[in-house]
């Protein structure tokens, strides 16, 4: 099997069983996923403030500076990565999976996410980004990943059901944004 921060063509990793029965998505060839570092940080920066600016994909309201993600893409602890999708030479897309909460207990829980590009969507690559950011969860021993949905979001939750992923609540009016307040919706996978 190639180290886990071996960039990966599109289609999937050289081992494509999956714990939880879902089955890798190939994305467009010229696709790889790999690790980001720190050189990645401003597009990091760039496609999560696009976020930030037009959706409720994030609750941050003002964009955030490259560091925004300069921890996450430094740790080294096990369960915690950050890849992106790079597309001729650009990055068109980002997961990610973190620590959910630092109290010991919550040790092998992870929450996670993805952006993408305005270009990006639509074609896999968010597919492509989370079986891959999944292996590699699971390679860590970890046993439950968490997402949060703004809603209304059907491409995200569609991509949580089709990567194993299941609703388990809703979080009435938590978050406002554009002068409306916006449901959230809890989903999660439980490694078997």
């Amino acid at each position: 099997m190639a180290p886990p921060d071996a960039p990966r063509s599109a289609g999937g990793s050289p081992d494509d069983s999956r714990p939880d029965g879902a089955s890798p998505h190939p994305a467009p060839a010229g696709v790889v996923v790999r690790a980001a570092t720190a050189e990645d940080l401003p597009a990091l920066a760039e496609i999560y403030n696009e976020a930030v600016a037009n959706s409720v994909a994030s609750f941050d309201l003002e964009p955030q500076p490259p560091e925004l993600f300069a921890d996450r893409v430094a740790s080294t602890r096990p369960g915690d990565h950050v890849l992106v999708a790079e597309e001729d030479g650009q990055v068109v897309g980002l997961a990610f999976a973190a620590t959910y909460r630092p109290r010991p207990a919550y040790g092998a829980t992870r929450e996670t996410s993805v952006y993408l590009a305005p270009s990006a969507r639509g074609r896999g690559l968010g597919r492509t980004l989370y079986d891959e950011l999944l292996a590699r969860v699971d390679a860590d021993g970890m046993h439950v990943c968490l997402a949060v949905i703004a809603q209304p979001n059907a491409a995200s939750e569609a991509l949580h059901v089709a990567t194993g992923f299941e609703r388990v609540g809703t979080l009435r009016e938590v978050g406002r944004k554009f002068d409306r307040w916006v449901d959230t919706t809890w989903w999660q996978r439980v490694r078997g």
